[in-house]
């Protein structure tokens, strides 16, 4: 794999963690919703990756061909989990039905953290291969000096 060719590849990790932190940010802040737009609680998205072969990477651009497939990632598709709601007993609430009980949203704050710390980590490692690509490059160019 080419350099140019490794740091697409990065570059697509960070774009695909980077949409995976902002849905579970949203599930993070819809904790609480019980009613939506499209009626009852907010209902937790997770997101699909799929490998992608970059066909207009840099590489591919300067040499107008590529001597191996630069592959990355990226979203598919984010899909909304069918787990079913949790319901407690609070008659107080708003939108409690005639016996007092409460359709919460099915989001886990466990697993959103677990998922968020995960998708950090993932983004951290995509940088860290980024620039170590780079500095490699950096390297080769002084060698020519």
């Amino acid at each position: 794999m080419s350099f140019f060719g490794s740091m697409d590849t990065s570059a697509s990790g960070l774009t695909a963690q980077r949409l995976r932190l902002d849905v579970i940010s949203q599930n993070i802040a819809n904790a609480n919703t019980t009613r939506t737009p499209e009626g009852g609680p907010y209902r937790r998205k997770a997101v699909l990756f799929e490998s992608v072969q970059n066909k207009e990477s840099f590489n591919s651009i300067l040499n107008k061909y590529t001597a191996s497939e630069n592959n990355g990632v990226r979203v598919s598709k984010i899909v909304e989990d069918n787990k079913p709601f949790p319901i407690i007993y609070d008659p107080t609430h708003p939108d409690a039905d005639e016996k007092g009980y409460v359709q919460m949203p099915n989001v886990n704050m466990v697993e959103e953290m677990v998922n968020m710390i995960s998708a950090s980590r993932s983004y951290e490692a995509n940088v860290t291969t980024f620039n170590a690509m780079k500095a490699m490059v950096s390297k080769a160019l002084e060698i020519g000096k």
